[in-house]
């Protein structure tokens, strides 16, 4: 009962909060001010270290979000997880998630930003391992080492920054031109959003309880490095070099873009899905549009959390099961949660006045008006198109298809605490692309294109659709060459995980016998023991009274002393 009474409290609290939040942004936004609070610590040498706190539109906006969702998958849970004997543990480790992710918000200084940032890390890893297996302890390893990365690439920032006297990003934007630091902010940035080369750990991380999966690596946590990347702006766009990022992202996009489309495990496909509109905000803001990019990052929080949440009841439905070949003909078993999952999809897909329209074609309009590279240009609407075409794929499977479960199995559909919240989230994938357009943007935006141009976006979001629905049917034996490589990000899994198995294509006992030590042995301890015994022998050899030695030695000398 205490369970249960835990969940109520925790999400009254943080919707009250999350509307207050609401009411403050938009108080920011009409009045145009923003609340910066500052206190000094401590003072070493000429150097001050202060607790920064800044409460603008944008953060307030986010907190808002962030607070929003996170009340939704509390109130979730409590059915969800009703079973776990250890629910409490698990409400209090996403608490400590959300109150890292309000610290990274509001901190314009880095050194409340670094303990924000690497406490997302170490409450990451804390909920992808929490169903106690081989599976998950292997992807939240995968998960915190591709993270630390970003965090090493702070706390190189962060030196790097003792030579401005502060670490207050504010005082010193326009003294950071040094390529060296704003390289080491994206790369944080990129390790957090799962960019490539560090994209393996978003599908990984999926084998995290769903709730988890909603809140943190759909809505919150992977947009962390694009709101990092936001705040930095002004400094990023005098980069010289980024074009190259920006082409990253957009391979970003194209990449988890096609491998969703051989994938058949629902909650993979979703995270993908999400790794593609990372990509999208990537892209939008190197091309110096962060506020685009913000109104995208709050949108698809929405409509990604309802999505994942309705993969949560049915996954739930059949008894944790992934496959979705194993579902079909849902539409009569289950109307409520497939019509929500729909209308996530058409979201996600950019259907005219769903909430991912307004923002998506804003993005795809804004980047036609201005001087672009066809390649990119053409590159963007290939990954708008791909997102329908796995969108689609996913209703295919989920309502066309032939039910293909236990033929005993029962599905129910109470309405309970998961139904309310699928409710409350998809009356926002509805209504929110409106609602803060109008809220975000002081005046109207209006883009004078040809009425080819302004159709583009819709067509290539239809023509994906259409697609998606045509191929559904192809099964993975028919396409075994095409799968090994676009099924598997390009390799990027195999890469990052097994890049010591190339040592099993030779048979030697070296070999073999490096293998049975594990590299961590033959590079660590076994390696220095092994080293040192050489240098000895060659030392002895050298200091062995050999003539040859000692000729070869003064000749040496000689030629070195005349050059």
């Amino acid at each position: 009962m205490m369970n249960k009474n835990l969940n109520i409290y925790m999400f009254i609290i943080l919707m009250f909060m999350s509307m207050l939040m609401l009411m403050l942004s938009m108080n920011f936004k009409i009045y145009n001010y923003m609340i910066m609070l500052e206190w000094m610590i401590l003072s070493i040498n000429s150097c001050n270290v202060y607790m920064t706190m800044i409460f603008d539109f944008m953060s307030t906006m986010f907190l808002s979000t962030v607070m929003f969702i996170s009340s939704v998958v509390i109130l979730y849970s409590s059915v969800y997880m009703n079973n776990d004997k250890f629910m409490n543990r698990f409400i209090y480790i996403v608490l400590g998630f959300v109150m890292s992710m309000i610290l990274l918000i509001i901190s314009p200084n880095m050194m409340s930003i670094i303990i924000g940032w690497d406490g997302l890390g170490l409450v990451s890893y804390c909920l992808v391992i929490y169903y106690q297996n081989l599976y998950s302890n292997n992807a939240g390893m995968l998960t915190a080492l591709m993270n630390r990365v970003g965090d090493v690439a702070i706390l190189m920032v962060i030196s790097w920054m003792l030579n401005f006297g502060s670490w207050n990003f504010f005082s010193f934007i326009y003294k950071m031109n040094m390529d060296y630091m704003i390289m080491l902010i994206i790369i944080a940035s990129f390790t957090k959003s799962a960019q490539i080369p560090f994209s393996s750990w978003l599908p990984a991380a999926m084998a995290a309880p769903t709730p988890v999966s909603a809140l943190v690596h759909s809505s919150t946590l992977v947009t962390a490095g694009v709101y990092l990347m936001i705040r930095f702006t002004n400094i990023i766009m005098n980069f010289d070099y980024i074009q190259v990022f920006m082409l990253i992202s957009i391979l970003t996009m194209l990449m988890s873009g096609i491998s969703a489309n051989f994938e058949f495990d629902l909650k993979k496909i979703i995270a993908l899905s999400t790794l593609s509109q990372l990509g999208i905000m990537m892209t939008i803001t190197m091309f110096g549009y962060p506020m685009l990019s913000f109104f995208h990052l709050i949108i698809h929080a929405l409509f990604k959390a309802t999505l994942f949440l309705c993969a949560g009841i049915l996954i739930h439905n059949f008894n944790n099961n992934q496959d979705i070949r194993m579902m079909g003909c849902l539409s009569f078993q289950m109307p409520l949660s497939i019509t929500m999952m729909n209308i996530a999809n058409m979201s996600l897909c950019g259907i005219p006045f769903m909430s991912g329209f307004y923002s998506k074609d804003l993005i795809m309009e804004t980047m036609c008006s201005n001087d672009i590279n066809l390649l990119i240009m053409m590159l963007m609407y290939t990954g708008i198109g791909l997102t329908s075409f796995y969108s689609a794929r996913l209703t295919f499977f989920s309502m066309n298809m032939n039910f293909s479960f236990y033929k005993i199995s029962s599905l129910n559909e109470n309405l309970n605490n998961m139904i309310k919240s699928i409710i409350i989230l998809s009356l926002y994938s509805i209504i929110s692309g409106s609602m803060l357009s109008w809220l975000m943007f002081n005046d109207p935006i209006l883009i004078l294109m040809p009425f080819e141009g302004k159709l583009m976006t819709l067509l290539f979001s239809m023509l994906g659709i259409w697609l998606g629905y045509e191929m559904s049917t192809f099964s993975k034996t028919k396409m075994k060459i095409v799968y090994e490589f676009f099924g598997s990000m390009w390799f990027m899994k195999q890469m990052s995980t097994f890049h010591n198995q190339m040592l099993l294509m030779n048979n030697s006992f070296f070999f073999q016998k490096s293998i049975d030590m594990g590299w961590g042995e033959k590079l660590g301890p076994q390696g220095i023991l092994k080293t040192l015994k050489m240098m000895t022998l060659l030392n002895y050899k050298l200091t062995n009274n050999n003539f040859k030695i000692q000729m070869i030695s003064f000749i040496i000398w000689i030629i070195m002393l005349y050059i």
